[in-house]
């Protein structure tokens, strides 16, 4: 009995033969195998990346804490700010400093330009013999006591020592008046 071909077809497409019900070859199994190990060595490659930027640290440049600000003869008496921009540094000579126990005695010491409120950088207003924060209006006289505004506490004095006849200071070491520590030897240097 024979069959036509648009039976035929029909018998074929309903049992299909042993090559149409095969799976992947082997070199597709292989292809496939390559693939997702690739891709998993990928991202095992840069999680271990992350992992070693980890143990270096970010590096911060900033100038130097410690600075030369040459001989005290440069500065006369009131405040000068030629370190204000570059080392966040005011250096004040007086003729005496009764807050930190030298009443009568001349000498020179620096305090740190950030306003103890909110750490903005107040302005030196010499018409007006203060330092005024423009954030929140904190007063500071020139000695670093606060007097006016919502500022806590006076700025800190940073540590100035005489070196081989220029000042040299230290923003290492602070001083703050509310712990007692204007007083100390290295918060004020005497000319």
């Amino acid at each position: 009995m024979a069959t036509s071909e648009a039976s035929q077809r029909a018998i074929t497409a309903q049992n299909p033969s042993r090559d149409q019900q095969r799976g992947p070859t082997r070199r597709a199994a292989v292809a496939q195998l390559l693939a997702g190990w690739s891709l998993f060595s990928l991202a095992a490659g840069v999680g271990l990346l992350g992992c070693v930027r980890f143990l270096f640290p970010n590096v911060l440049y900033e100038p130097p804490a410690t600075f030369n600000a040459g001989m005290p003869s440069n500065y006369g008496v009131g405040v000068d700010e030629t370190f204000k921009n570059t080392n966040s540094t005011w250096l004040v000579r007086t003729e005496s400093d009764p807050l930190s126990g030298r009443d009568g005695i001349p000498g020179i010491f620096a305090l740190n330009t950030v306003c103890t409120h909110l750490g903005c950088i107040p302005n030196w207003q010499a018409a007006d013999n203060r330092f005024k924060c423009p954030c929140h209006g904190s007063g500071f006289r020139p000695s670093g006591m606060n007097f006016e505004g919502p500022a806590p506490r006076p700025l800190e004095r940073w540590r100035v020592v005489l070196s081989e006849g220029e000042l040299m200071v230290d923003m290492n070491q602070k001083y703050q008046w509310e712990k007692g520590q204007w007083v100390s030897p290295e918060s004020y240097v005497v000319v």
